[in-house]
């Protein structure tokens, strides 16, 4: 780990980088912000970590925790609402096996989603695997796809 924080850090200090510009390589470098990076960097550059925490807890695309290798996202804007999706979002955390505050499953297999809305209104309710939209979604329809993907060797985390 040290030798990828001590690169970000000459990065950032060649680059005149700021706090978010930070975040943004450890995020890349390890898919989230590990504490104990930020407890490193506060330490090197005698920024408080609270500083660190400040600005991942703001702005959502900075997470504290890993992600899985899939995501799945499911919009719950007015006409996909409207259409069902919570109870789409509650089938999807249900085959996964997530509890209500989770959002990635413990083989880090797959991260869920919430958006907000994803502009493809005319085919709500919509779900997102990874970069595939898939539109007209029900229950059923997600549980398909999620089995689909696990019979494709993607996931196989499911026991029936």
């Amino acid at each position: 780990m040290d030798k990828v924080l001590k690169k970000i850090l000459s990065d950032y200090k060649k680059n005149e980088g700021n706090l978010i510009y930070l975040l943004q390589k450890i995020q890349d470098a390890y898919g989230y912000v590990p504490e104990d990076a930020v407890k490193w960097f506060s330490n090197e550059l005698d920024i408080p970590a609270s500083k660190f925490y400040g600005v991942i807890t703001f702005y959502p695309k900075f997470r504290l925790k890993p992600t899985g290798k899939n995501t799945i996202t499911v919009c719950c804007g007015a006409a996909c609402h409207i259409k069902g999706s919570d109870k789409i979002l509650g089938e999807v955390k249900g085959i996964l096996s997530l509890k209500d505050d989770e959002d990635t499953t413990q083989n880090l297999s797959f991260t869920v989603q919430k958006a907000t809305c994803i502009g493809a209104c005319s085919i709500a309710p919509v779900v997102i695997l990874n970069d595939q939209v898939h539109g007209d979604m029900d229950m059923e329809r997600v549980s398909k796809l999620l089995k689909g993907y696990e019979k494709e060797g993607e996931y196989t985390g499911f026991e029936y």
